[in-house]
């Protein structure tokens, strides 16, 4: 290193480019990124812009990247999806951190091939800028060279959508690279992951297959095929016969895309092979593992270049954050101990996969949209082969686990005591804090209320398949080289599987033991491994090597049992664990359900933590270290229930809520046929825009034109559109919304093109189109149209039937909004559940003494856990998020939220003598969907409070929204914004439909974004304050000038009938 220091540096804090990108959206820290984008909905408007372009742009003079470049990148990421997407029956829709890390490339990727040397020059300048504020004697960071400007990696943890990004990176590289290509290279760590690699870059239509060194000739590949090879079988250069590939078989200019590199090969012999393949090259590389298996090499050079490569860092620290993945308990005997302990912890894991288990079969029905697979109790061995010498001795960590499955079998008694042991938490394995390793474990066995021999005779059933105790056959299945059925006597089907290199040495020391185990032969069966992930398989368990194990994909694994592990195999445990811990979730969200909101079926919890339980695991204590370290909890979160007062004297003072008559939903009730509606009209913003980047001593200027022809497309033009194609796009689009009740009928399309009145703004190739890429934009030209119409089209159905069916609901302890979580909890009223990390004892406790002490809860303001007291708020205390290492549900006040409260506190202690004299008003913090009140169902529009003004004569209802506008629509097109219009209808129909002319219904929008970054660029740039505030969007000041809640309330005498 520079200054001479021999001091190794982590690579999260070494992770230079990420930190320069970060910096261009004006973020500091990575977490503060993944934080505020993860806020953004997933997916694409109608109009086919991210929700996450919105949200950038909503940062104002943070962004340091242009409006057009994000809108280009943009475009090129919806592009390249939409390709990938194309042969597929469900399409991807990215999550925020995907597509972060594809727009982070594109950044990267347009900078390189269009302004090198201008990439280089602002890399080397931040360089300097983050040297300078380092402390005396800290290492300093070495400067960029254009050698380190040849590769990007990409740090995502297993489960994050590695292969997605690397398909996307295909794409995109594509795109900016002009200089033909000699190969395209996929490197893996072995076969198995080699075939999965090869299955879905078909998925994703790109063409691809396995290296061969004699493929050639007149067998040429098309333009851009993919080459897939496993890096243990490169070398430097061929000797002899075998399956190696010299290096030197791809010269010329290589594009290297690496999946775990660094698995298959030593560190050092991977980076000579890499930067022999991509010397004149381009090099991407993906890894759930860099942190660990540098941190192992402690080479610092190493350390260093994947610090300036790393364009992502989605680690599993983040990924399990967002509450991806199941939760996992990790339980490792790492000393030597005697048989019977061993086996008693091994009784644990099996009791604890058989509630695994019992759970799955029970509540199969409710338990249906969570997605989630038969539980697998898995075994991996650090050997291949199950048989290895240890100070001259055969050992065998495979006949380990046997000999335990066995004694279960054989040995009632034992289990039986065992089991009693286990639940009442004495079973003399002790942690270091003193408690029973198995206390308080197993909640939904001891809810069956059976004895422990009842619970072993279903264990037999349901685990094993045998009827009664016996003992273990172990059978060489002949058509399936290396595997070994388990089967219970008596039982017709195998439970288990042994999945090894070679069984003979195996057979041979189960031969020589003296257990009582039966060897057999099955001649007729097939692979039982093949089979291993249908969904009405008996294998329960499987035992097999750490090698054959890496390359299989499965998501039934619940429970882990690790044997022998040492710190060598870090990495590709930590691979192991990822696929462990990868859970499908509700509606594919790939999320845990506590990481969801609403109510979720009871225990469900268990399914959704996987168990490791480690022998002589010597690596899972460093592990667990790790991890605690990140800020992730190896143990799962204590769940605390925290009590809410609800005022009911206000509740007794008449307030009403606008909602559907009870029992009454327009999705479920109303079918809904596509038709043209010539009163909707449409604005269509698909304009080319264009920017030229012009370097400068203060980095890159921008010069934008935008070029456009507006119109509509003519009758001749829609004869050249797929019109099946828009027919699938839209029944795709609606599924996405969950528009169940709207039919659409495939003659319609065309029907509304050419009827219903729009303005297209967009190439004149579209409306005029010569070539297939015009066609394929007049294609996408179409299906924006479409989508926009069917967004208007069911938003005013929807609001028609609000119209006729919203009444006035009294607001009770019923409402929704005031009973949320009640079914979790015992006392059946509404309760916050918080979470709090298990290693936070102290928070825990002091929440728990809160709870005891309701006074002290509601009024008392501290940062232990961070709350408002407001005495005009319908219920409290009102939690806020302070980056506390506390979550909770429902989800505390953020920023914005928490400064309108004080603002309004503040308000209504100084004028509730003087101009608000005679009138009260009422807070309420309105939930999300399918508890708050909301409008524009299909926009997820529910504005953040609900105020209510009242006085002896009337009642006035506002909802205050505050959100930023920095890129808001044009307010003609904004519903959000122009609400309080539509309230005022709503208010007079429901008015009369109820009797009740004494209400009057209203909303704001304060913004976020100040009036200074607001006003030139909030639609046609001409509005004052004035105008914002006549309509209804205020901003966030207080001041002699201006008092934007002196306007909310000023407003309630001008709003009358």
């Amino acid at each position: 290193m520079s200054n001479g220091s021999t001091q190794y540096q982590k690579l999260e804090n070494r992770l230079l480019l990420l930190s320069w990108l970060n910096s261009l959206l004006g973020y500091e820290k990575n977490r503060e990124l993944l934080e505020d984008m993860k806020q953004a909905e997933e997916g694409f408007d109608a109009q086919g812009r991210s929700h996450i372009y919105y949200r950038l742009i909503s940062r104002g003079s943070k962004l340091k990247i242009s409006a057009d470049d994000l809108a280009r990148y943009d475009d090129n990421i919806r592009a390249h999806l939409a390709v990938i997407n194309a042969r597929r029956t469900q399409p991807i829709t990215l999550r925020y951190f995907q597509y972060l890390a594809a727009l982070y490339t594109e950044i990267v990727l347009d900078r390189l091939f269009n302004h090198k040397a201008q990439l280089l020059a602002d890399l080397n300048a931040f360089v300097c800028q983050r040297n300078a504020k380092k402390l005396p004697g800290e290492p300093q960071d070495e400067p960029f060279t254009e050698a380190d400007l040849t590769k990007l990696a990409y740090w995502m943890a297993t489960g994050s959508g590695k292969t997605l990004i690397l398909h996307l990176n295909y794409y995109q590289f594509l795109h900016y690279n002009k200089e033909p290509l000699d190969n395209i290279l996929l490197v893996t760590p072995n076969e198995g992951l080699s075939e999965q690699h090869l299955a879905e870059l078909a998925a994703s239509g790109i063409p691809a297959r396995r290296f061969d060194l004699n493929h050639g000739g007149l067998w040429r590949d098309s333009k851009h095929t993919v080459q897939v090879i496993e890096i243990t079988k490169l070398v430097e250069e061929k000797r002899g016969g075998g399956v190696s590939v010299p290096v030197e078989a791809f010269e010329g200019r290589n594009l290297i895309f690496v999946d775990e590199g660094h698995k298959g090969s030593g560190g050092e012999a991977w980076r000579k092979y890499r930067d022999a393949l991509g010397e004149t090259g381009f090099t991407f590389e993906y890894s759930a593992t860099f942190g660990q298996a540098l941190s192992a090499a402690r080479n610092d050079p190493l350390t260093a270049e994947y610090g300036k490569a790393i364009v992502f860092d989605y680690s599993y620290r983040y990924f399990y954050g967002d509450g991806y993945g199941k939760d996992f308990r990790i339980l490792n005997l790492q000393d030597e101990t005697d048989e019977d302990k061993t086996d008693l912890l091994l009784l644990g894991n099996l009791l604890s996969f058989y509630e695994q288990q019992r759970l799955f079969d029970e509540q199969a029905e409710v338990l249906r949209s969570y997605n989630l697979e038969k539980p697998l109790w898995v075994f991996v061995g650090s050997t291949v082969n199950a048989v290895y010498s240890e100070n001259k001795q055969k050992r065998s960590d495979v006949l380990t686990v046997v000999r335990f499955l066995h004694r279960v079998l054989a040995n009632r008694d034992w289990a039986v005591k065992g089991i009693e042991e286990l639940l009442a938490g004495k079973s003399g394995l002790i942690t270091p804090e003193g408690i029973d390793l198995f206390a308080g474990r197993f909640p939904y066995v001891r809810e069956t209320g059976l004895t422990a021999g009842a619970l072993y005779d279903d264990i037999l059933w349901r685990v094993f398949h045998s009827p009664a105790s016996g003992g273990l056959h172990l059978c060489d299945i002949k058509s399936a080289a290396g595997e070994l059925g388990l089967r219970a006597s008596g039982a017709k089907k195998y439970f288990g599987l042994i999945y090894i290199g070679d069984t003979n040495d195996f057979k041979k020391l189960v031969e020589t033991d003296d257990t009582g185990i039966t060897l057999e032969e099955d001649a007729i069966d097939s692979s039982l491994f093949a089979d291993i992930n249908h969904h009405d398989t008996p294998l329960n368990i499987l035992i097999g090597a750490r090698k054959f194990m890496e390359g299989w994909n499965s998501w039934r694994v619940s429970n882990m049992g690790l044997l022998n592990i040492g710190r060598r195999e870090g990495s590709q445990i930590i691979q192991l664990f990822g696929r462990g811990v990868r859970l499908r979730g509700k509606n594919h969200s790939l999320k845990r359900s506590a990481a969801l909101p609403g109510n979720h079926p009871p225990h469900i919890k268990l399914l959704e933590t996987l168990n490791i339980f480690a022998v002589r695991a010597n690596y899972m204590a460093q592990f667990r270290d790790y991890l605690e370290r990140e800020g992730v909890e190896t143990e799962p979160l204590v769940e605390l229930p925290l009590p809410v007062w609800i005022n009911e004297q206000m509740l007794r003072r008449g307030l009403v809520l606008p909602r559907p008559e009870s029992g009454r939903d327009f999705a479920t009730e109303t079918i809904l046929l596509l038709t043209p509606d010539e009163n909707i009209r449409l604005r269509v913003d698909l304009s080319v825009k264009v920017q030229a980047l012009e370097s400068s001593a203060v980095g890159l200027q921008d010069a934008r034109s935008q070029s456009g022809h507006m119109g509509t497309i003519p009758s001749e033009t829609l004869v050249l559109v797929d019109w099946e194609q828009a027919y699938l796009d839209l029944i795709d689009y609606k599924a996405r919304k969950g528009w169940s009740n709207l039919v659409i009928r495939p003659e319609t399309l065309r029907v509304i093109l050419e009827k219903v009145p729009y303005t297209l703004t967009a190439s004149e190739a579209v409306f005029c189109p010569r070539t297939f890429t015009d066609r394929a934009r007049l294609q996408e030209a179409v299906t924006a149209i479409l989508r926009k119409y069917l967004d208007t089209f069911y938003r005013r159905a929807h609001e028609r039937w609000d119209s006729q069916n919203l009444v006035y609901h009294s607001l009770d302890l019923d409402d929704p909004n005031l009973a949320f979580n009640r079914p979790s909890v015992q006392e059946k009223k509404a309760t916050y559940i918080v979470r709090v990390p298990r290693s936070y004892s102290g928070l825990v406790i002091a929440i728990e003494k809160l709870c005891e002490d309701m006074d002290k809860l509601i009024k008392e303001e501290n940062s232990g856990l961070p709350r408002l007291y407001f005495d005009r708020s319908i219920y409290l205390p009102l939690l806020l998020n302070r980056g506390s290492v506390l979550t909770a549900d429902p989800p505390p006040l953020e920023e914005s939220e928490e400064r309108f409260i004080r603002d309004l506190r503040t308000y209504w202690e100084a004028e509730k003598d003087k101009s608000l004299a005679g009138k009260e008003i009422f807070l309420l913090r309105n939930l999300s969907r399918g508890k708050g009140v909301g409008f524009f169902e299909e926009s997820n529009f529910y504005p953040d409070f609900i105020l209510w003004i009242v006085d002896e004569k009337k009642q006035r209802i506002v909802f205050v929204e505050p959100h930023g506008m920095i890129h808001a629509k044009a307010y003609k097109h904004d519903e959000k914004a122009s609400l309080w219009e539509r309230l005022r209808e709503l208010e007079k129909e429901v008015g009369q439909r109820s009797g009740r002319q004494d209400i009057t219904l209203d909303s704001f929008i304060i913004s976020a974004t100040s009036y200074d970054d607001l006003c030139k660029r909030y639609d046609d740039g001409s509005w004052d304050r004035d105008k914002f505030a006549k309509h209804h969007i205020l901003f966030q000041e207080r001041n002699q000038d201006y008092d934007y809640l002196c306007k909310i309330f000023v407003s309630d005498k001008s709003h009358t009938h």
